[in-house]
């Protein structure tokens, strides 16, 4: 499906993966790139991988979309779980590419139904494991 904003389109795998992970949990993280004017899946994260294996997924001259399905214990002891979407655009990646993602980010995170929140990461410190639970709690 083409996205109207900026003509990128979205492969169907992109859908089907993250309701893999949503609904049958079959995936830790997703990694998504543009490739040829369609987002298209970059990497699977099998459902054993770290947080810091995630991290260490992104490229640091390119960027990237994301979702990480983040397991935590709430103050009641209950094991609970929200997925959140990361927009990658490190400082090395070329205008043009930063641009395309930026212009393209909010139609697609819509196609992604159940995402809890968005963090924007221009480095690694931005995504930290502390901020990602500071956002959850």
């Amino acid at each position: 499906m083409a996205n109207a904003a900026s003509g990128m389109a979205v492969h169907d795998d992109c859908k089907l993966k993250f309701m893999e992970l949503k609904a049958k949990r079959n995936y830790r993280f997703i990694l998504f790139k543009i490739e040829q004017q369609q987002i298209v899946i970059d990497k699977l994260g099998e459902p054993n991988e770290s947080y810091d294996d995630f991290t260490s997924s992104f490229p640091s001259d390119e960027c990237r979309y994301a979702v990480f399905d983040f397991d935590f214990t709430t103050e009641e002891n209950c094991q609970k779980s929200k997925i959140f979407f990361i927009a990658w655009s490190p400082d090395s990646s070329k205008v043009r590419m930063k641009m395309v993602y930026a212009s393209s980010k909010d139609r697609f995170k819509r196609e992604l139904d159940g995402i809890s929140f968005e963090l924007q990461a221009t480095d690694p410190s931005e995504m930290s494991l502390d901020i990602v639970k500071g956002r959850v709690f």
